[in-house]
């Protein structure tokens, strides 16, 4: 494929970028870049204070991406979301004034502790890639990337995204805690963190043509029949009340492309797969009483369906 080692270049550029201000989280900031380059969005799932929002300030500014964030909370409105028509009395008419949605990367920070019509403002231009007011529609910049954060430790004044509404998101991550020996890089560099400057490695006309080049990986029909068997599986699974669904099948065919791209190839095989279904698919099911009876994980019952289907034999 055409330009494909310079663009494997530019990746590698920004993972190094990125890697300046969060240590030890390689293969977190890989699988969201993959995200980002197969044209979804992330949902990080984690505590606070481990380098989520760092982590997206990093990315927007490596990525020349125009960057807005809100601290979701109880009075966060639709409207501030989408925007909303003001009347100009020099005028005469009614204006419209943007929402932080008018941006290339939307942090929306703890996006459970908003109300459910909010959420939903947001996630409906997630899908649509367009904002609605007062019945005249505008199309959100592009690329556009969400990535959203939320805090599963404390229910507290949250509001849990419905399953329909997780399954607008690409991906679900967590950071985790970091080690030892990164946390004390973590310390030390603390005093000295407004020296670090992120440097742009790609812009974001490169973005929109490196996600062309992701659209053109080559994927078998054996490769697509293996992909429809693992959520045919899922929904099938005695332990699943709710299975993975068809854009669930679409978001793990992109995301196996990216990862074929980002390792050097035009065309995916079953492992590029395996290595993106834990983070593609956990949050799409909904397991049922008997699972939670039996302490069974979506973790692991996503491993039982990926060590039961049988890989596809690739000439």
């Amino acid at each position: 494929m055409e330009n494909m080692e310079l663009f494997n270049k530019k990746i590698e550029n920004i993972c190094a970028e990125v890697n300046k201000v969060i240590f030890g989280k390689d293969e977190v900031i890989r699988k969201v870049l993959m995200a980002i380059i197969a044209g979804g969005h992330i949902l990080i799932d984690d505590i606070p204070g481990v380098g989520k929002t760092t982590m997206a300030a990093a990315f927007a500014t490596a990525m020349g991406l125009q960057e807005k964030r809100i601290q979701f909370t109880p009075d966060v409105l639709p409207s501030d979301i989408t925007g909303f028509s003001l009347y100009n009395k020099n005028t005469g008419d009614f204006e419209y004034r943007q929402g932080a949605v008018m941006c290339n990367l939307f942090l929306a920070d703890e996006i459970n502790r908003t109300s459910p019509k909010t959420q939903s403002a947001l996630l409906e231009v997630m899908e649509e890639g367009r904002v609605t007011v007062d019945s005249v529609t505008r199309e959100v910049p592009k690329p556009f990337v969400v990535i959203a954060t939320q805090n599963p430790a404390g229910s507290i004044g949250t509001q849990n995204l419905p399953e329909s509404q997780l399954d607008r998101f690409m991906i679900k991550v967590g950071m985790g805690y970091p080690s030892r020996e990164d946390e004390v890089k973590i310390i030390q560099g603390k005093k000295n963190s407004h020296s670090i400057l992120i440097k742009e490695v790609i812009t974001k006309e490169e973005l929109l043509t490196l996600r062309e080049m992701i659209e053109k990986v080559y994927m078998e029909k054996s490769v697509c029949m293996y992909i429809a068997k693992i959520s045919e599986m899922s929904r099938t699974e005695s332990t699943v009340q709710l299975g993975i669904s068809p854009r669930g099948s679409i978001a793990i065919a992109r995301m196996a492309k990216a990862y074929a791209f980002m390792s050097g190839r035009d065309y995916v095989i079953a492992s590029d797969v395996k290595k993106v279904l834990p983070e593609t698919t956990e949050h799409r099911i909904v397991l049922n009483a008997k699972s939670k009876v039996n302490k069974v994980s979506e973790a692991q019952v996503i491993q039982k369906i990926a060590d039961t289907v049988v890989v596809p034999y690739i000439k």
